[in-house]
């Protein structure tokens, strides 16, 4: 029997919990839809973290094994490092194609989108760096042989900090960590450094024989794509700052 309001004599109306369930259930959903795009975003921006990691690895074993190749004017070396090129570029494809199905499908804004677009740059400059090393490697094939050498001992120093750059350089992205991108962007003035060192010292000894001017330009050449390395490694620092501050900034003037 249905019960009467007491004051009006009206059938008395029941509250009810059904549209107050609908709702509770559809923002329910949409939580759980909005959680399954941050979890799906969050996969794919590790997936290509660690492609950019596994880019800087790969580039940093080719420039160290570029510098022995030239060390030791090991063509066989050499021309192993110039093959391995193909393995930083496959990788630089791979990161850039989850960088563009991530955009189109996930939407990403603000931070997240910032990041992602970063990391896609700092893969264009992780493969122009192994470019850098197999045109070290590409001098040291055309040394094999040279019986008549000039000095370049700071050429040892000069790949051993690019390497270590290198390494330093992405983990502080991957980590946006500020403080660390501007250190090792300072480090760039002792590559620099030796690089004039190495430049003014087979200079002088190709001026006192002619034999040693070929080997000599070879090793120049070599020289300046080890500090190139260096020049790249403060764009990625600089790409870093800028994530970390909104602020373009120029860590080498």
């Amino acid at each position: 029997m249905q019960s009467l309001d007491e004051a009006t004599g009206t059938p008395a109306v029941e509250p009810t919990t059904a549209g107050s369930d609908a709702v509770s259930e559809a923002e329910a959903e949409a939580q759980r839809h909005s959680t399954h795009i941050r979890e799906s975003l969050d996969a794919e921006m590790r997936d290509v973290k660690d492609g950019v990691l596994r880019m800087g690895s790969l580039v940093e074993e080719q420039i160290l094994a570029a510098h022995d190749a030239i060390m030791n004017r090991d063509a066989v070396l050499a021309a192993a490092v110039i093959a391995s090129d193909g393995r930083i570029n496959d990788v630089q494809r791979d990161v850039t194609g989850v960088v563009a199905l991530t955009i189109a499908t996930q939407a990403p804004v603000a931070r997240d989108l910032r990041f992602l677009l970063a990391l896609d740059r700092v893969t264009y400059e992780l493969e122009r760096i192994g470019d850098h090393a197999g045109s070290v490697a590409k001098q040291a094939r055309k040394l094999a042989g040279v019986t008549t050498m000039v000095t370049y001992d700071e050429l040892t120093p000069m790949a051993t900090l690019a390497a270590q750059q290198v390494r330093d350089v992405v983990l502080a992205l991957i980590d946006i960590d500020e403080n660390k991108a501007r250190e090792v962007a300072t480090r760039d003035d002792e590559i620099d450094r030796l690089y004039h060192q190495v430049f003014d010292d087979v200079l002088a000894e190709m001026r006192t024989d002619p034999a040693k001017v070929d080997p000599g330009t070879r090793i120049l050449f070599a020289a300046h794509y080890l500090e190139r390395i260096g020049d790249r490694v403060t764009n990625i620092a600089e790409d870093v700052v800028f994530l970390a501050t909104g602020e373009v900034e120029d860590l080498n003037p």
